[in-house]
């Protein structure tokens, strides 16, 4: 591959998950109590943590998408991207290893609106969990600001 089309790539990654990540907050941020019953679901974190969460995930989301987007600290929001990324595949997988039928709360949080977790949620987030590890691995860094120093 070339060098261009390598960059290319990387952009194009960068403004997928940054849209997502952004489309995914905003029915979050409209609705955190919502969001907090949608956590609550998962049956993973400590009763009253799901406040929280609901809380400070949603304002992470939309920071990180709109910092990949920006070129702003490419860097950290990969990793934070990541980190989301395997937190979201531990929680969709333990709830249905146990059997739990739930809405995901991924995109909207309404649960007559929003889709149900399965093999499909996890495979999109394995999907996501690559490209944000291109994103983090990549040789170029043009179209950035505050790039770490090679």
């Amino acid at each position: 591959m070339t060098r261009y089309f390598k960059v290319q790539i990387v952009f194009f990654f960068r403004l997928i998950i940054g849209i997502i990540f952004i489309y995914a907050s905003i029915d979050k941020i409209s609705h955190p109590a919502e969001f907090a019953i949608a956590i609550g679901n998962y049956h993973a974190v400590p009763f009253g943590l799901e406040n929280m969460i609901a809380m400070v995930l949603p304002w992470l989301e939309l920071l990180v998408g709109v910092c990949l987007i920006a070129g702003i600290m490419v860097d950290g929001a990969a990793i934070m991207c990541i980190v989301m990324n395997i937190v979201f595949i531990f929680a969709i997988s333990q709830a249905l290893a146990r059997g739990i039928s739930i809405g995901c709360g991924c995109f909207t949080v309404s649960a007559e609106t929003g889709e149900n977790i399965g093999l499909q949620t996890i495979l999109r987030d394995i999907g996501y969990l690559i490209m944000s590890f291109v994103i983090l691995y990549r040789n170029e860094k043009r179209l950035e600001f505050f790039p770490k120093p090679v």
